[in-house]
């Protein structure tokens, strides 16, 4: 899950080396966080955070196949 993030938002914005996605554990639930330059940040949560929603809605539908629950965080 943590690779499809990272390749979804490395296509989203202008500069890709500046992408990192952390995996951690909490609890039993697998949370994402995700870091990006500051310029980008409004391009992966895009107009009225749809972007972002869709990124969590596609990690949520990959997680459910290994039965897991998943957070995606974006930091700033």
């Amino acid at each position: 899950m943590r690779e499809l993030i990272e390749f979804l938002a490395r296509s989203l914005v202008e500069d890709p080396d500046a992408v990192s996605v952390e995996e951690i554990e909490e609890n039993g639930d697998i949370v994402l966080e995700s870091t990006l330059a500051d310029d980008d940040l409004g391009r992966v949560i895009g107009r009225g955070g749809r972007i972002a929603n869709a990124l969590r809605t596609i990690a949520k539908a990959s997680a459910t196949r290994a039965e897991r629950r998943v957070v995606v965080e974006i930091l700033e």
